[in-house]
């Protein structure tokens, strides 16, 4: 099933650096008209080896704080709710999960480190195992580009297609749709795939430009270069193709290499086939 009404934007605070992903997450909540749920996964553990149990504590509570704090300065009518729960931070996050909209947290500093991606980072975890779409934010802005979404044509990459042209609609922006083509493929078959999937879900979305573009090359690759110039990159946590693991190729590349933030999409019902609506302006680009 689809996320209920009430579910929330779910905000995974570890530290101070997470501070960037509260103000990312204010505005998703507030362009869904969700409301912000802080949480912080205190861990006991590391606070009796302080010097003083209290001072870990105390941290915490100033940066849930801080957080809540933040998020009303930038939306000062958003419901924002703040807790501080004991435990495990991934297992509490990805149980958590299951009941939110949309969760966020940071890379823990992946972007840019060129090594190849280590699956005990949280955010890898998160992306392979929550119970909803996952935005991973950045330390450093993006630039103020395009929405980007990776579409392969598999069904949860319609979903993909489906949460961008939301967001890009939200961020009065364009939207780019790729699609990288194998080296057997007919290039302008796969364009008029692609411009039919874009047609199929954009009825309801008229007042987003959208160009739809088919290249060739290494999925991955593709995808991390034309997210340098991205303000946003969506893409399904993983095709349908037999024998593909939890979190496909194509995600974890962008979750490590990507300088924008990324939205892997994932546990949502299927998209329905959209409804009458305005073409919506679309430039094709094989």
């Amino acid at each position: 099933m689809a996320a209920p009404a009430d579910a929330e934007v779910l905000v995974g605070l570890g530290s101070e650096h997470d501070l960037a992903v509260v103000e990312q997450a204010t505005r998703e909540a507030a362009g869904h008209g969700r409301a912000l749920h802080l949480l912080h996964v205190f861990n006991w553990q590391a606070a009796f080896s302080a010097d003083t149990v209290a001072a870990p504590r105390q941290q915490a509570e100033e940066l849930i704080t801080q957080a809540a704090q933040l998020a009303h300065r930038i939306e000062p009518d958003l419901t924002v709710n703040a807790e501080i729960v004991e435990g495990a931070m991934l297992p509490t996050l990805i149980r958590r999960s299951e009941t939110a909209f949309l969760l966020a947290v940071g890379d823990s500093g992946m972007a840019g480190s060129g090594q190849g991606v280590p699956a005990e980072t949280s955010a890898v975890q998160l992306a392979a195992r929550a119970g909803c779409p996952l935005l991973v934010v950045r330390r450093e802005p993006p630039p103020q580009g395009p929405v980007l979404v990776g579409v392969d044509g598999s069904p949860s990459s319609h979903l993909a297609l489906r949460w961008a042209l939301a967001c890009a609609a939200r961020r009065d922006t364009p939207l780019l749709a790729m699609r990288v083509a194998e080296t057997d493929e007919d290039t302008d078959a796969v364009a008029e795939q692609l411009g039919e999937a874009m047609d199929r879900h954009a009825h309801h979305r008229p007042e987003v430009s959208t160009e739809c573009r088919v290249v060739r090359g290494d999925p991955g690759k593709v995808l991390v270069d034309t997210s340098r110039s991205a303000q946003v990159v969506l893409v399904a946590a993983r095709g349908d193709e037999p024998g593909r693991a939890i979190l496909g190729a194509v995600a974890q590349s962008l979750l490590y290499h990507s300088p924008a933030p990324v939205v892997v999409v994932r546990g949502l019902a299927e998209v329905p086939l959209a409804g009458p609506g305005t073409r919506p302006n679309r430039d094709r680009r094989p």
